[in-house]
């Protein structure tokens, strides 16, 4: 038996998928229940009442006699029953030796035996004269055992199983009915769509959101939104914005409807949601997202309603078949030929079937319910290939809201929604608003703007190095409206916001300068780019994919400085990313931080007034440089990390060229160096972080040289010829393997600052302190042993470096550095304290001029 909990556990189901239950689904399980309730009814009435009454069929009184039994002796069962009684008495007689059975035995509902030796003839009499009817000679048991034979043996077997039949039949059609709901691989999606269904329909928060999202065709919005003369009538100006006041009214679950003939959309009266129903509703739009990625990559369960409505509809064809035949052999009368004669003594016996014209009337509902049934599965199969039921328009949904982008779905995903509108076509309306970006971006704004107000912005802008106001925005879903009112902002940085807009309201932001977009591929309003195009004067860019940058920054004809960062490899894309610079008519500097394998043509475009170009590779050999050669008013050029072997030839066409850095290559050799005297203009050479090995006598022929770069190479020797250059100002050769410092560097009189920290010297020269300019001076982790007193002659010392030598004391005379300082004195502690105690005093004052060590 089933408990009422079990029952009701089974019926709790169903209202989880009602939604998904078109009306012949709904239909076709009341006609299930039907025909479960035939089938109860009848096994029941079988089970109680069924039973067949037979009699034989008496050809003649004569042959009806049996004659007497061969043993001697017979006995007789004779049934008694009494008037308004169900019990009958049985009793047995017995006769001698040759007894005689006479077929003038009566059975009727009173008889009795009619030998009887305490009995007079005139009973007998009198009781023969009262029975009616044709006599047998069968007692009780052989009628019960004919009944029985008889009823296995006459009925049709169709009478006998008919209530397990209909049973069975309506166990499959209910399964097949609703297995899609089961089965585990279309289970999980069906519960998880029903669960976004319904929070998308019934959520208070899910109904505010969609009344802001929903409304941008309304006139009267389109007001609110723009004219600040009834920005008053639709926001509130409580302080507390998530608060209901008098003046500010609820939105109601009513605030945003669909009519299945018109919608009709009701104007929001608040448009910030606060920030709980915010990230509720952003959390369902990631949900309807991953769910559509999902589902509409199979039609599992398209192909599984299919298959059990074919599965049902050739169920149904089966049972009209056969139980169409079975209508007629139902009756109420049945011969039996039992072939029992050596047990009973008749060959034929004529029966009755109590249940006859039940299980008739039965039979007939029952194929009535089933054809119902069948035509119910012939239209749902009509209705499946009436219409391609994997795909879902939104056309109608399109048209009669603001959100023009929501998309149209296929599969799995299609077919739920096809589903759905058989039931309500709101349901899927209301969807749909949650598939338009448009409808999640303007969520996200109203979240946005009331997450981050003017008060928090100004708590997040700070002081850059350059002593400007930066604000520095990172992984918001877009650009809150408030950083358009720091108007005093000089830079703003973006990064990771996909869906940044910058709006019109910038043009109020007269100090902005400069811009960084990291993964942040700005849209821009008509009036917002030209602000921007007037004002701004340095752009960095930083992407993945050059698709990111926006197409807007090559027409920004004001731009000063544009830095580019991220792949930009010719062969794969063939530069389109640059392709526009021409545009930039005002560039001086380009900044490109990529994989390039050559300079692109058009970056020529810019030539005639780029002043300083620079190429970051991150390890991408660099073999295509000839574009350089017209870049003839560049003067600043750096090439670092391209993989180069040599200086590249086409560097010596620019004659206008002042700096040249190529840090972190393969350089091994400098003997083009000697091509560099045609660049009168040259001041500053970086050749740091290489493979060099020498230095070329011919770089005396560089005149002009001020500042020279050779640190983290693997130079052995400083040539004489180095020292000729006297307006050297800078001379870095840290990290090498110079063992002597060459007496010929007190010829460098301009030398300001001088590294060789990181090599083998030992022995300091005295002609080194004949550099009385020198300001910096880096001899750290070498192997000096000693400090001349000649150190006092640099008064101009600000900064000197000592630790890492082999040092035992440091000379008192360094007291007489005017401009020395212990914060410019980098040495071991125990060196220091050694010092004697005034010039320690005088080490330790303070002073005012800054410290610069000239890198």
């Amino acid at each position: 038996m089933f408990t009422l909990a079990e029952v009701a556990s089974l019926s709790d189901i169903q209202p989880t998928y009602r939604i998904l239950k078109p009306w012949w689904d709904v239909f076709m399980d009341y006609l299930a229940v039907v025909m479960l309730m035939v089938a109860i009814f009848a096994g029941t009435m079988q089970l109680t009442k069924d039973q067949v009454v037979c009699l034989p069929v008496l050809q003649s009184a004569v042959n009806s006699k049996v004659q007497p039994d061969t043993s001697g002796k017979a006995e007789f069962t004779t049934v008694e029953t009494t008037t308004g009684q169900e019990e009958a008495s049985m009793r047995t007689v017995s006769f001698g030796s040759t007894p005689t059975v006479t077929p003038d035995i009566l059975v009727s509902r009173a008889t009795s035996s009619q030998y009887q030796p305490t009995e007079s003839g005139q009973e007998l009499k009198k009781e023969q004269k009262d029975s009616s009817g044709r006599k047998t000679n069968l007692d009780f048991q052989q009628y019960v055992f004919i009944n029985q034979m008889c009823y296995h043996l006459a009925l049709p077997w169709y009478s006998k199983y008919f209530p397990y039949l209909v049973l069975i039949h309506t166990i499959i059609l209910i399964v097949s009915s609703n297995f899609w709901f089961k089965y585990p691989k279309t289970c999980s999606k069906i519960e998880h769509f029903v669960s976004i269904l319904g929070k998308c329909f019934e959520s208070p928060w899910t109904t505010k959101a969609l009344s802001e999202t929903a409304c941008e065709d309304s006139e009267e919005n389109k007001q609110r939104l723009t004219g600040a003369q009834s920005l008053p009538k639709y926001v509130s100006t409580s302080s507390d914005e998530g608060s209901p006041s008098a003046s500010t009214p609820m939105i109601t679950k009513s605030g945003f409807k669909f009519s299945a003939d018109k919608p009709m959309i009701e104007i929001p009266s608040v448009t910030i949601l606060d920030k709980k129903d915010g990230e509720q509703a952003k959390a369902l739009f990631e949900k309807v997202r991953k769910f559509r990625a999902h589902v509409e990559d199979s039609d599992l369960i398209y192909k599984l309603y299919v298959g059990q409505t074919v599965i049902k509809t050739v169920k149904f064809i089966f049972i009209l078949c056969y139980t169409a035949n079975f209508v007629n052999t139902i009756s109420f009368e049945h011969i039996c030929n039992p072939k029992v004669e050596h047990l009973i003594g008749y060959t034929q016996f004529e029966c009755t079937h109590n249940m006859a014209y039940m299980l008739k009337k039965l039979l007939i509902s029952y194929i009535s319910l089933i054809c119902v049934y069948g035509f119910i599965c012939l239209y749902t199969l009509f209705w499946l290939f009436r219409i391609p039921l994997k795909e879902y328009s939104f056309e109608k949904v399109r048209e009669e809201s603001s959100f023009s982008d929501i998309p149209d779905v296929k599969n799995d995903f299609a077919f739920l929604l096809h589903m759905v509108d058989q039931y309500d076509q709101l349901y899927s309306k209301r969807f749909g608003v949650f598939l338009s970006e448009v409808s999640e971006n303007k969520l996200r704004g109203i979240s946005l703007n009331h997450e981050w107000t003017y008060e928090k912005l100004r708590q997040h802008v700070s002081r850059n190095a350059q002593d400007k106001q930066e604000l520095h925005l990172f992984m918001l879903s877009g650009v809150p409206d408030a950083v358009f009112d720091l108007t005093d902002l000089d830079v703003l940085k973006l990064e990771l916001i996909p869906e940044a807009k910058i709006t019109a309201k910038i043009s109020q932001m007269t100090n902005l300068q400069e811009l960084h977009l990291y993964h942040c591929p700005a849209k821009v309003e008509q009036t917002a780019f030209s602000f921007l195009r007037d004002h701004l004067r340095c752009l960095h860019v930083k992407f993945t994919d050059v698709a990111e940058i926006p197409a807007w920054v090559y027409l920004l004809k004001t731009l000063r400085e544009l830095y580019l960062i991220g792949n930009l490899n010719s062969e794969n894309n063939k530069m389109i990313g640059l392709e526009s610079l021409r545009e930039l008519r005002h560039l001086k500097i380009l900044h490109v931080k990529s994989n390039l394998t050559k300079i692109p043509p058009n970056i020529t475009d810019v030539a005639p007034h780029l002043t300083k170009l620079v190429i970051h590779n991150d390890g991408t050999k660099l073999v295509v440089l000839n574009s350089l050669k017209k870049m003839t008013n560049v003067a600043e050029l750096e090439l670092q990390n391209c993989e180069l072997e040599r200086i590249p030839h086409a560097i010596f066409s620019l004659s206008n060229l002042q700096e040249l850095d190529l840090k972190s290559n393969s350089i091994r050799t400098i003997e083009e160096i000697i091509s560099f005297q045609h660049l009168k203009r040259l001041t500053c050479l970086k050749l740091w972080h290489n493979k060099i090995v020498s230095i070329p006598s011919s770089i005396t022929l560089i005149k002009n040289l001020e500042s020279l770069y050779l640190s983290n190479n693997k130079l052995e020797t400083l040539p004489a010829a180095l020292f000729s250059l006297q307006k050297l100002r800078c001379l870095d050769v840290s990290y090498n393997s110079i063992a002597m410092i060459p007496v010929e560097i007190g010829l460098l009189q301009n030398l300001q600052h001088f590294h060789i920290t990181g090599n083998k010297v030992d022995i300091l020269p005295k002609q080194l302190f004949k550099c009385v300019k020198l300001r910096t001076l880096s001899l750290g982790q070498n192997c000096i042993t000693s400090i001349p007193d000649k150190i006092s002659q640099l008064l101009q010392l600000t900064y000197l470096e000592l630790k890492g030598n082999c040092l035992d004391r440091l000379p008192a005379t360094l007291g007489q550095c005017q401009l020395l300082r212990k914060s410019g004195l980098i040495v071991e502690d125990h060196l220091f304290d050694a010092l004697p105690s005034e010039v320690k005093e005088v080490l330790n004052q303070d002073t005012s001029i800054p410290f610069a060590n000239g890198i």
